[in-house]
Formats: structure tokens, C-alpha cells, sequence
């Protein structure tokens, strides 16, 4: 044993319960007593340790033991703990009772020594495999929770990774760069932190997810990306197909990071005002993510030279977001750009 283990024995005859002692002290048990029901309830009321087993009396004065058992199955604390009922009541209806009180064994007084010692020492040892195999229970399950947990940090940091080897495919086939890329990014999680409906981990997301918007260009033919000049309808056509080509690409995952990908995908070109594509979705009927990345995107790609136009000034590009507003994008995300626009311009002019 590696410590001992604690009895608690309930009988209203003093007697009684020394020639239980007297019997059970051999194998070193600890033990505590009770003369009646409400004093043994009392004392585990005001235990702070556990006990192993209870030996309780069926016939006391007040509470009987069969009331004092139905009693402790209804405490989370004690309803584990193994009732073994001494009583002189040997009647089958009586036994039947003490099981359907809840106790685990019925001996009948008066005892024998070596059935009493038997029967204590199987039912403590049984309690106690009972909580070492709940332990394990716990443990294991809380290393799987973790194991779980790992595996997931792991498979998100994959998607992550794949985003970004994605992205940087997606720059050597268009004009755009990673500096764009990491810059819009950024001013997107920025709009999702202060955006009230959206959390932390909303952020987040959008923040990994939103490199991905333009991966569809890579299905359009690099004349066409790579054109100077003003597109024909049919050119146009080719290159408004990138953001339902890369929703296909992407849809079917299962992987959040990769779901939100495919939604910025598809609708970062939607306007508020029903004008965009490829859907001509309007208003909020354009998924967060998508309003969102349409603001950063814009707002990076105008104060940033491109090969078919030169770097706006800020102030310009300010004027433009604004002018936009309600029209464009989503006023309520233009009011959050206005209010925090030094953190905007300092993400713009970072890189």
C-alpha cells in the first residue's frame, strides 16, 4: 500500500464499530466513525481528504443507512466511494434494498474476521484501480487533447506555408509582389481588428488568407496579365475568370485557412453598390472577408507603381477610398480606414 487508506464506519452501537476496528487495524487502514447518518454526512461534508470505503449500518435512529447511501450517490464527491452495508437484516428484501440504495456489498452481523477483512480489502483495492484507471483515462485523454492540438497547430502552419509558396508563384506570372502582397495582407487584418463583429482569430485568418486573392491569375495567359494597355471585352472576360477559376481551385478543401482563401478569391472584386464581379453581389450580400481584402487591395495597389500606371499619392489614394465609399466598398469599413489612417499610410510605406 502506498498510503492508508481511510475507513469511515457508521453504526449508532459503539461496540459495534470498535470490533470492526479491532478486526480491520491489522491491515493498517485509518479509520473515522459516525453514530448515527446525519453525524457520518456531517463529517464528509467537512472532510477534505477521501475515504476508500464506507461500512454502514442499515438500522440507526434517525436516518437510516439505506437513506444515508441514497444520500451520498447524489454527492460528485463521495457517490464513487464503495458502501458496504453491516446490519443484522439478512432478509432477501432487505439485502435488495442496500443494492438498490447503491452499495456494493451486504454482510450480515455478526461477522467473521477473515470475511470482513477479505471483503474491505477486495472492495478498496477495486475503488482503487477505479480511480487509477480514471487517472489514466484523464491523462490519456489530455494527451490526445494536446496531441490533437499539435497536429492541427501543424496542419495549419502547412497551410500557411502553401499559401505563401502559392503566393509567390502567383508574383512570378503578374506584375504584383510579395511586398504588395505582405502590405495588403497586413492592412487586412488591421480593418478585421477593429471591425466589430470580427475576432481575434477572425483576424488572424484573414491575415494568412488574403495573399492568396490573386492566385486565379495564374490561369490567365500571361499576355493578358502582363498588358500595358486597356483591355478588350474579350481580354477582360479572360482576366474577370481568375476569381471563379481560383474558387474552384480552392473550395473544396476542407482547411479554414483555405476555405477563406477561396471566399477572398471570389469576391475581392464585388463592389458594395452590385457593380463587381464576377457574381454582382451587393452589400453585405459580399462575404467580410471579400469587402475587406477589396479595401487594402486597392488602397496598396494605387500608392504602389504598377506596369501599367505609376504610384498615386497618398493623399489621392485617401481621396479615392472615400470618394468609394458606399459605392466601392463597404462605408463602414472606408469609416474605419479614415479613423486609423496613419496605421494604414505607416503599413503602406513599410515595405
Amino acid at each position: 500500500m502506498n498510503h492508508a487508506e481511510r475507513i469511515l464506519i457508521v453504526d449508532d452501537v459503539a461496540d459495534n464499530i470498535q470490533v470492526a476496528m479491532n478486526i480491520l487495524q491489522e491491515d493498517s487502514y485509518e479509520f473515522s466513525f459516525a453514530n448515527n447518518g446525519s453525524q457520518a454526512l456531517a463529517i464528509l461534508e467537512q472532510e477534505s481528504s477521501e475515504f476508500d470505503l464506507i461500512l454502514l449500518d442499515v438500522m440507526m435512529p434517525g436516518m437510516d443507512g439505506y437513506q444515508v447511501c441514497r444520500q451520498l450517490k447524489t454527492s460528485a464527491k463521495w457517490r464513487d466511494v464503495p458502501v458496504v452495508f453491516l446490519t443484522a437484516r439478512v432478509d432477501v428484501e432487505s439485502i435488495t434494498k442496500g443494492f438498490a440504495a447503491g452499495g456494493v456489498d451486504y454482510i450480515c452481523k455478526p461477522f467473521h474476521a477473515e470475511e470482513l477483512l477479505s471483503r474491505v480489502k477486495n472492495h478498496i483495492q477495486l475503488y482503487q484501480a477505479k480511480l487509477l484507471l480514471k487517472q489514466q483515462n484523464v491523462t490519456l485523454e489530455n494527451k490526445a487533447k494536446w496531441q490533437k492540438i499539435r497536429l492541427l497547430t501543424e496542419l495549419e502552419e502547412n497551410q500557411k506555408e502553401m499559401i505563401y509558396v502559392l503566393a509567390e508563384l502567383m508574383e512570378a506570372t503578374s506584375d504584383e509582389t510579395g511586398k504588395h502582397i505582405k502590405r495588403m495582407a497586413a492592412a487586412s487584418r488591421l480593418l478585421a481588428t477593429y471591425y466589430g463583429s470580427l475576432n481575434k482569430e477572425d483576424a488572424e485568418i484573414i491575415f494568412h488568407a488574403a495573399p492568396m486573392h490573386d492566385i486565379g491569375k495564374m490561369t490567365v495567359p500571361v499576355e493578358i496579365l502582363h498588358k500595358p494597355g486597356k483591355y478588350t471585352e474579350q481580354e477582360f472576360t479572360l482576366m474577370k475568370a481568375h476569381t471563379t477559376n481560383a474558387y474552384k481551385l480552392l473550395s473544396g478543401s476542407k482547411r479554414k485557412l483555405i476555405k477563406a482563401a477561396a471566399i477572398i478569391a471570389h469576391e475581392h472584386h464585388e463592389k458594395w453598390n452590385g457593380m463587381g464581379y464576377p457574381r454582382g453581389l451587393k452589400g453585405t450580400e459580399i462575404h467580410i472577408y471579400g469587402r475587406i481584402v477589396a479595401l487594402a487591395d486597392v488602397f496598396d495597389a494605387l500608392t504602389h507603381a504598377r506596369l501599367y500606371k505609376d504610384a498615386w499619392p497618398v493623399d489621392e489614394a485617401v481621396a479615392y477610398i472615400v470618394a468609394q465609399k458606399g459605392v466601392q466598398f463597404d462605408p463602414a469599413l472606408v469609416n474605419i480606414f479614415v479613423e486609423h489612417l496613419e496605421e494604414f499610410v505607416r503599413i503602406t510605406a513599410a515595405v
